[in-house]
């Protein structure tokens, strides 16, 4: 008979640390994101949606009797200059709460949202654990505009650099202005609600009560 192997309980482990950010943040109260108020900071965010969009029920449903167990999106945001390292005293901004605005920006353009069924959580993070804290919330819960409906989170790349591919979160709700100038996709919104549809059905949600721990 072998001996299992026992990997000794390292606390300061990616994971470990990476659980214990995701944790704060799902801790934290639900604010609706058209009533956000102006803070300081860099942190870690997810975007919870209750309405009645097709193709979105199982999220809404979940949403709406467990009080806000299923994140729609989850992201981060750090401080300009982060990836190339600089002063590390220096302070953030508002760079959270501007990412959160745009996030509410791109939801009240699209016309087929309304930003009254979205809300959000978020927790200002040392820079250092941002990166951790988000992969961990987007492995846990897989959250859909992050993992199949792609374009949630991007900008208007700018004049003369609209080429590229519309993004599939436009093709299902268009009404971004810098999207329309993009390429059509061949994709058609009818195909991506299905196939949000059966991700949802493969890939059921879990509920973020159970990363929390007393």
């Amino acid at each position: 008979m072998t001996n299992r192997k026992v990997v000794p309980f390292n606390p300061l482990a990616k994971r470990h640390l990476g659980e214990s950010v995701g944790q704060g943040m799902l801790r934290q109260a639900v604010v609706p994101l058209i009533d956000l108020s102006a803070f300081d900071g860099a942190g870690i965010y997810a975007i919870y949606y209750t309405g009645g969009f097709q193709g979105y029920e199982v999220i809404a449903e979940r949403n709406r009797n467990q009080r806000f167990g299923v994140p729609i999106y989850v992201g981060k945001a750090v401080p300009k200059g982060a990836r190339k390292g600089g002063d590390l005293e220096a302070t953030p901004g508002k760079v959270l709460y501007n990412r959160l605005k745009q996030h509410a920006k791109s939801i009240e353009e699209a016309s087929n949202l309304d930003i009254a069924d979205f809300h959000c959580r978020y927790l200002i993070v040392d820079d250092i654990w941002i990166p951790l804290g988000e992969s961990l919330l987007i492995a846990k819960f897989n959250p859909l505009w992050n993992k199949l409906i792609d374009g949630f989170g991007n900008h208007d790349p700018g004049k003369g650099r609209h080429a590229g591919l519309r993004p599939r979160w436009d093709v299902l709700h268009p009404g971004r202005p810098w999207a329309d100038r993009c390429e059509t996709r061949d994709e058609t919104a009818e195909q991506i609600v299905s196939e949000a549809r059966d991700y949802l059905r493969n890939n059921p949600p879990p509920d973020d009560t159970t990363m929390i721990t007393t």
